[in-house]
């Protein structure tokens, strides 16, 4: 391993334990590494490597291990590799119908067609599976939205247009364990992620552990193991996301369990430990995560670890807050990683919005490095089911200073500016080259538009596609493409070459992989000239997007189209 700059000292861990002299070396401007003769035993393990001064600490560097050699080729990949992840996530009752005998709207009329079931099932995914959606996209990691038992009636309350809401979404168990009998059987679930196993993806099943509905059988038998609905003060403790977080109840009809208690954490965790015993799902997207006490997650953790600990089982959380409070339920003894809306909300606004410099999602993506790691698991996302969608924002058909929700209610939101769609595809070409676990919601590989929930659920469209949808969807189908066969994007260092107010430049490289991004959010063409660092001057780079440049001394120079990106990639000669 080559150092750059000055260290006083470096660290190198093997499956998390420390190695000394040895088998690490300080040879001139090299690190050299002996690994362990145990690694042999191993289909995969990790070296972890730091380097430190007075100044502070270096970026780690992760390195995979097949047996006692150095994973160099992605075909070395499988899907239990967390870090080579490129996540899809769907909701269920808004993909795709493939078994209409289970179509059962909620029969209530103040209930708005929005608002309900529109017939998505486990059925229709599994029939994208097989038809190759998924594979000819690139997906590796299929995330659902939740699928137990919802109520039959109807709840909540919108004000205008007056509509009550359907549990289409599935965020209202009233059971744990149950498949809603509107998205399917057991027997479907499992056939769903057996089909996924062959063809080398996971599934992930987002869980409610938060709160219960109130017809929950656990709420209507023990009412005591939920918080107080009031606060001393008499005021309704409903919707306080910070002040109260751990214990405000998220509507009056869904019970907030209090999750800090072993009573109600023990039933709990087994409730969810069953969907990954009974079937074989590889994971979790945890909903309300920074509402729910550390006791339950350390738990679960503790269970899956103790009952499965064949399985690689990935768990990721939801939490809106700072860096710390997002950290603070990362752990080895809690989740793997959690979707990191600090750098979502920086890249949204960076190329959809035209005053938002490029220096601004830098600094906020070294801000994340410092706290998760150069090479980390967090989630990246084009967008998600409480956001407006990313092109309507991009194209000003959606405004930034404006109700999102109330705009999909009360008027047609489009795409707007066409420009959104070149905008669209640096957002999904930034997620698929950065650290992380690139996250892409449904519709927004090809630019489906629409305001805040549930305007940002439509019916997923898979035929009739525009010329400028399917463009798009061209461009991120290469893109994942692109990921997935460079390692460099996958455990490569990340080092900011340029950024200014409408460019931005870095580089990843990972031993004889190197790729290069450049982005262009001016809607003006750029003429661009970067220096490339020493160690990758033996790279042989070609661009993937057909961009016109020169390399010549070490300076790559190439002309950026408006709202483009280019992607260089190659290994070392």
């Amino acid at each position: 391993i080559k150092v750059l700059g000055d260290i006083d000292d470096f660290i190198v861990l093997w499956q998390n334990y420390l190695l000394d002299n040895r088998f690490v070396k300080r040879v001139g401007d090299l690190i050299q590494i002996t690994i362990p003769g145990n690694a042999k035993y191993m289909e995969r393990s990790h070296l972890r490597v730091w380097a430190f001064n007075r100044h502070g600490e270096s970026n780690n560097l992760l390195i995979p291990l097949q047996g006692n050699d150095v994973v160099l080729h992605p075909s070395q990949l499988s899907r239990t590799d967390k870090h080579a992840q490129v996540m899809y996530f769907l909701m269920v009752d808004r993909f795709f119908n493939g078994n209409t005998a289970n179509d059962f709207k909620v029969n209530d009329p103040e209930i708005h067609p929005k608002a309900n079931y529109f017939g998505g099932d486990i059925k229709g995914i599994t029939q994208k599976v097989k038809d190759g959606y998924f594979s000819n996209l690139g997906i590796n990691t299929i995330w659902l939205s939740p699928i137990t038992q919802n109520p039959l009636g109807a709840w909540g309350l919108y004000p205008n247009p007056r509509t009550k809401f359907s549990g289409y979404h599935g965020y209202w168990p009233v059971s744990s364990s149950m498949v809603d009998f509107r998205f399917g059987t057991e027997n479907d679930l499992h056939e769903l992620i057996d089909e996924a196993h062959k063809r080398n993806m996971n599934v992930i099943l987002d869980y409610v552990a938060n709160h219960v509905h109130q017809e929950h059988p656990l709420y209507r038998n023990h009412p005591d193991w939920a918080t107080s609905l009031y606060l001393p003060d008499g005021s309704l403790n409903t919707e306080r996301w910070d002040e109260y977080r751990l214990t405000t109840w998220f509507d009056l009809f869904l019970p907030k369990l209090d999750l800090e208690r072993p009573e109600v954490y023990e039933p709990m965790t087994d409730s969810t430990l069953f969907w990954v015993t009974h079937y074989a799902l590889d994971g979790f997207r945890h909903d309300a995560t920074k509402h729910i006490h550390e006791n339950f997650w350390r738990r679960l953790t503790q269970k899956i670890k103790l009952t499965i600990p064949e399985k690689t089982i990935y768990q990721i959380g939801e939490t809106y807050g700072s860096h710390e409070l997002i950290a603070s339920y990362i752990g080895s003894g809690m989740l793997d990683a959690q979707f990191d809306f600090n750098v979502y909300d920086a890249s949204v606004a960076a190329f959809a919005r035209p005053n938002y410099p490029l220096t601004k999602l830098d600094g906020i993506l070294h801000q994340t490095f410092s706290y998760f790691g150069w090479i980390n698991l967090m989630g990246y996302i084009s967008g998600n089911q409480d956001r407006g969608r990313f092109i309507s924002y991009a194209g000003g058909s959606l405004k930034f200073d404006e109700d999102a929700k109330k705009a999909g209610w009360t008027r047609d939101i489009g795409v707007g500016d066409s420009s959104a769609y070149a905008k669209l595809c640096m957002l999904n070409a930034f997620n698929l080259t950065i650290p992380g676990v690139p996250t892409i919601y449904y519709g927004d590989e090809f630019g489906m538009p629409g305001g805040n929930d549930p305007d940002n659920r439509r019916m997923m469209k898979f035929n009739g596609l525009t010329e400028k949808e399917q463009q798009i969807l061209e461009t991120v189908t290469k893109l994942v493409n692109i990921r997935r066969n460079n390692l460099a994007l996958v455990y490569g260092n990340f080092h900011t070459l340029l950024v200014n107010d409408s460019l931005y430049i870095y580089l990843r490289k990972y031993f004889d992989n190197t790729a290069i991004m450049f982005f262009n959010k001016s809607n003006q063409e750029q003429v661009v000239e970067v220096q490339i660092p020493d160690y990758v001057t033996n790279s042989i780079l070609y661009p993937n997007f057909n961009s016109t440049y020169s390399l010549q001394s070490g300076k790559l120079k190439l002309t950026l189209k408006p709202f483009s990106f280019e992607i260089f990639t190659g290994t070392d000669k």
